[in-house]
Parts: C-alpha cells; sequence; structure tokens
C-alpha cells in the first residue's frame, strides 16, 4: 500500500483526475480501483468526483507498477531522470516580470514552447523548470500532479510574451481569464504594403488544414468548422513598401495575424507559410516579423491569489524587437 499526501498543487482535483497525473495506470482500472475500494481517501470509500482538499491522505492498494517514483537522489547517489535533466539544461531566460505565481518570459524566435519530437530539453518550458528547480522553487520530488505550465503559447518562430505558472492555482486563474478574454494580447508586426484603412477591426472566419499546418480565412460563407476570428490593428509607421503595425488579438485562433493579415493583402515580412518568403529571406528576414509585445490584465471580477495584477501592464521594450530597427532608422 502507499499513501500519497495532498500538497497546495494537488487541492481542488478531482479524485480521478489527480490519479491520472500522479499514477501510471490505465484508465479503466483506475476507476475500477476506486469502486472496489483499492483507492480510498482518508480511509474512506470516495467516489471517483471526490474533491480533494490539502492535507487529505490518499490510499492506494495498488500493484508497484502502477507508481511514479520521484526520488530526485537514486539509491547509487545519481540524479534521476528528471532532475538530471533539469540541472543539466544551461540557457538564459529574458524574464519581463517574476513574483511568487507567475513568470513572464520574452520568448525568442525559433524555440518551441513545448517538447515536440525533435527536443525535450530545448524548449521554453524545459528552460522555466530549468530555472525554478535550480533557485529551489519547484521540486519533482515533491509535487504529485504539478509542474510548472505555460498558460499561453506563440508559433516557435514569432518572439514574444509568455505567461508561466508556478503553482495550480495561478495556472487555473490565468486559465479561466484567458478564456473569459480577461488578458488582453498586443502585437507588433512588419507588413508588406500599407494597409488602408490605416486602423480597422477586421473580422472573418478561419479554418485550419491540419494536413498542410496552415489556415484560410473567409469573410463569408464559410465552410462547416471554421471559426470566427477578429483581428484589431493600427499603423504605427511606414515607408519604402513595409509597413509597422500595432495588433490586438480579440480572439485567438491557430496563425491568426499571419493569415488574416495576408487575406487583406499585406503578409508579414519574412513569414514563410503566408508570405514572399524568398525575397524576404534575400534581406536577411528569415522568420516572420512578429512580436507578443504587451500583455494588460484587464480581470473583470474576482481574480483571487492573482488579483494584484489587475490592471497592470508589461511589455517589451521595442527597441529589443529587432525588425523595428527598420522603421525607427530611416
Amino acid at each position: 500500500m502507499r499513501e500519497l499526501l495532498i500538497g497546495k498543487n494537488d487541492a481542488g482535483q478531482r479524485l480521478d483526475k489527480f490519479l491520472t497525473k500522479a499514477l501510471d495506470i490505465p484508465q479503466g482500472l483506475l476507476y475500477k480501483s476506486i469502486r472496489t475500494k483499492k483507492i480510498k481517501v482518508n480511509r474512506k470509500r470516495a467516489e471517483i468526483s471526490t474533491k480533494l482538499c490539502e492535507g487529505d491522505k490518499v490510499q492506494c492498494f495498488l500493484a508497484e507498477e502502477f507508481f511514479k517514483d520521484k526520488a530526485p537522489i537514486k539509491a547509487d547517489g545519481t540524479l534521476d531522470a528528471t532532475s538530471r535533466l533539469l540541472a543539466s539544461i544551461n540557457a538564459e531566460l529574458d524574464i519581463i516580470y517574476e513574483d511568487e505565481n507567475i513568470l513572464l518570459v520574452n520568448k525568442p524566435q525559433g524555440l518551441s514552447v513545448h517538447e515536440d519530437e525533435n527536443s525535450k530539453s530545448n524548449t521554453l518550458i524545459a528552460y522555466i523548470q530549468s530555472y525554478l528547480y535550480k533557485k529551489g522553487e519547484y521540486d519533482p520530488d515533491s509535487e504529485l500532479s504539478f509542474s510548472p505550465a505555460l498558460c499561453n503559447r506563440i508559433d516557435r518562430n514569432t518572439m514574444g510574451i509568455v505567461i508561466a505558472a508556478k503553482n495550480a492555482e495561478a495556472l487555473r486563474i490565468m486559465n479561466e481569464k484567458i478564456k473569459a478574454r480577461e488578458i488582453d494580447k498586443l502585437y507588433l508586426a512588419a507588413v508588406h504594403g500599407t494597409p488602408s484603412p490605416t486602423s480597422d477591426t477586421l473580422r472573418g472566419y478561419l479554418i485550419k488544414d491540419s494536413s498542410t499546418n496552415t489556415v484560410r480565412v473567409y469573410d463569408k460563407n464559410p465552410p462547416r468548422g471554421a471559426k470566427e476570428i477578429i483581428t484589431k490593428y493600427r499603423l504605427i509607421a511606414g515607408g519604402d513598401g513595409i509597413s509597422l503595425l500595432e495588433i490586438e488579438l480579440l480572439t485567438g485562433r491557430t496563425h491568426q495575424i499571419r493569415a488574416h493579415m495576408a487575406h487583406i493583402g499585406h503578409p508579414l515580412l519574412g513569414d514563410g507559410k503566408y508570405g514572399v518568403n524568398r525575397s524576404d529571406r534575400e534581406k536577411g528576414y528569415k522568420y516572420q516579423a512578429l512580436c507578443s509585445y504587451k500583455l494588460r490584465f484587464s480581470f473583470a471580477d474576482d481574480s483571487g491569489a492573482l488579483g494584484y495584477l489587475k490592471g497592470k501592464e508589461f511589455a517589451i521594450p521595442k527597441s529589443n524587437i529587432y525588425f523595428t530597427e527598420i522603421f525607427w532608422n530611416r
């Protein structure tokens, strides 16, 4: 029998959701074990939907093979795989803001936010977890179901601010606020040509083609499955056939800014999917000229532990965004 102590980051979850993260066990067997009292909470029968509280003890009368052993130090004195990976990562973060709950990081172009088939350690989330591990703020051994996580994501070849949650409560609140559209995200983009009018709110419909990892935009009569998109832009500077725009996402869809601007005839500089990338590459622009440069926490109601962020705004200095140089140096 193993007993799992529910900590702060585990509390508030349903029993089945918690155990899915804490154990390596097939879902069918997990549910059966709860029904047959092989899994109890505080030595009492529990339901699949039982909400866990900090300090609860979950008794698991299961074979050892179903438990995730997270001891950072193995019997031979070496670090386990997770701790060894976090300790080995040597990467610097461009931190815009940090407190006990969240971290705002400026992700560089060319870096994936999450693990993919090509890399496990060369990702933004791995860098953040390593940073917190080395600071002593994240201990994989003490966490049963939580690890520091990203609240939003941006494309690998887009630079800009990404929000990371250091604890489960911050992650829950941030996810709720993003879903309720209470976090304003503003971008800077360099596009070909000058949009007319110089400021507008674009509306359309977007549908994704998974086979090509691209999207198509429709002004009307969209195919089934298309989702509404709303993109607001204003001209900041321009000249020589290129314009710098500030763009606000009122909806957040895959490739929305890149596809919507290309749809109205103003693709992003350096955009290989939706632009004129060959000539852009000859000029040295190998990534799309897009940066998520500003976040505004426009919380409309109670924000719990993150209430102190209401009304605050954070931005990357424009001088740190490589493609803005072509406008300020004219």
